[in-house]
């Protein structure tokens, strides 16, 4: 039988097949090392149509985190306010300010102001703010000290590695139901042994937490 290849095609097929191996398991990796280390954009303020100050709403007049995001409790998403819900007050307060002016356009045309996301999670993460809430996750576990942000930014990674953090050990970081939205509250010295109360009277399936199948769907 005659010979198609040359002898030195043996060892290129050999090479090409370990050559493949090992950039595979670099491609894998790498992929996971950036999953869990990427902390782009933290700490960085989003610009946005209105010069909303957080600081101001959630610090100085105390404003609960669900007048604005109503849905917080009972869907998936937070939801961003609309018009409306800026209007009820400032109909009445700061009419005519400069600062406003996008705020009123959007109530006299009735066109939603289109603000700029901050946290924007992969197409295949599956998050849902109503059973963090439920199981007594803080607003500011993810979102950081939010009634002392000028602006808004994002305040963690929010990285897979991140997030198994709290998905491994949730009796560190789980608080009364009741301390929620309470921007102000301080784990207490005890919070390991609280939070582990917590985690059995709130029925959180720990040993599940950790799965893939639990944000990836």
């Amino acid at each position: 039988m005659p010979q198609y290849f040359p002898p030195i095609a043996n060892a290129f097929a050999k090479w090409t097949v370990i050559g493949g191996f090992i950039f595979t398991v670099l491609l894998v990796v790498t992929l996971v090392i950036f999953a869990r280390t990427n902390n782009n954009k933290v700490g960085v303020p989003v610009e946005q149509p209105v010069a909303f100050e957080h600081s101001v709403h959630a610090g100085e007049l105390g404003l609960d985190c669900r007048y604005c995001h109503s849905s917080v409790e009972i869907s998936a998403t937070a939801s961003v306010p609309p018009t409306e819900t800026c209007m009820t007050c400032h109909s009445q307060i700061r009419v005519g300010a400069p600062a406003l002016q996008a705020v009123l356009e959007s109530w006299e045309n009735n066109t939603p102001i289109r603000w700029n996301r901050v946290h924007d999670l992969a197409d295949f993460v599956y998050f849902d703010h109503s059973a963090h809430v439920a199981n007594g996750v803080g607003c500011r576990s993810c979102h950081g000290q939010v009634d002392e942000m000028a602006g808004i930014w994002k305040a963690e990674p929010l990285t897979m590695g991140w997030c198994l953090d709290c998905h491994r050990t949730p009796e560190q970081f789980v608080r009364p139901r009741s301390e929620v939205f309470n921007m102000s509250y301080k784990p207490p010295a005890n919070q390991r042994d609280l939070g582990g109360e917590l985690v059995k009277k709130y029925h959180i399936a720990s040993d599940k937490l950790p799965q893939c199948s639990t944000c990836h769907r």
